[in-house]
């Protein structure tokens, strides 16, 4: 992985200033120079600097800066992840506005999980779950505990019993043909909303608990990468999920792709 910051390749002291672990950050996937989405990671970005530090992030700027990236690499298709953070934020005094700093790190080109994934929940619900911000602990500790007790990844429920989230990825369910995205506060993904506005018309959303997953025959998961069928959550199980993620993924495979250059 190569790490640049503001458009040039990141100093140890530059890097150094990530360390506070403030701040926020989008990932997707680059091929061919274009990225699916484009304008929504940048949208992600833009409101999570507005609502972290009270500054104004200019997109036209931070796409240039990933393009730049790319070419310092001498590649068209990766991962990239765009990270901002400010070396000038004082935990001491958060609520001074403060000039923000953007790390573009990129890693080889990522894909979605090549088999059905067998899920456990897990009753979590993320801090300001409407925000990709860098506190991912708990994320990667619940997964590593599902796998631990012998299942793929694990699937976030709220206190109220309501399925929210996957650990870094969205899930959608469906029954009799009618896909439901579940509502309880998560992060609202990229590839999810992409879905949502063209897939079947308007999309349904609905509140959705452990106890009415048996009432469904399909599910996947998705995130940037992809998307992927859920085999099982718990003791339900989703005969339909293969064809539900073929069909989304025939869906995004007709949707453009918007260049950095």
């Amino acid at each position: 992985m190569s790490v640049y910051c503001n458009g040039h390749r990141a100093s140890a002291d530059e890097l150094a200033g990530a360390l506070v672990n403030y701040g926020h950050f989008t990932s997707l996937q680059v091929r061919g120079g274009a990225v699916q989405g484009l304008d929504l990671h940048l949208r992600r970005l833009r409101q999570g600097t507005d609502e972290l530090f009270g500054s104004t992030l200019d997109g036209t700027q931070v796409q240039a800066w990933m393009q730049a990236a790319l070419q310092a690499e001498g590649v068209a298709d990766a991962s990239l992840r765009v990270t901002v953070f400010s070396r000038a934020f004082d935990f001491r005094q958060p609520l001074q506005p403060v000039p923000v700093d953007v790390l573009v790190a990129v890693a080889p080109p990522a894909s979605a999980p090549s088999s059905p994934r067998r899920l456990c929940s897990v009753h979590y619900q993320r801090e300001l779950p409407h925000l990709k911000h860098v506190g991912t602990f708990a994320l990667f500790q619940h997964r590593r505990q599902a796998l631990q007790a012998g299942f793929d990844d694990a699937l976030f429920v709220d206190a109220h019993g309501l399925v929210s989230e996957g650990t870094t990825w969205n899930v959608a369910f469906a029954r009799n043909g009618e896909v439901v995205w579940p509502q309880a506060p998560a992060l609202r993904g990229t590839h999810e909303r992409l879905l949502q506005a063209v897939w079947g018309g308007a999309p349904t959303l609905e509140a959705v608990s452990l106890e009415q997953l048996g009432g469904f025959d399909a599910a996947i998961g998705l995130n940037a990468s992809g998307v992927w069928p859920i085999a099982s959550i718990d003791d339900h199980r989703f005969p339909e999920s293969d064809a539900l993620a073929q069909e989304a993924l025939a869906t995004m495979g007709g949707q453009g792709w918007q260049p950095l250059a």
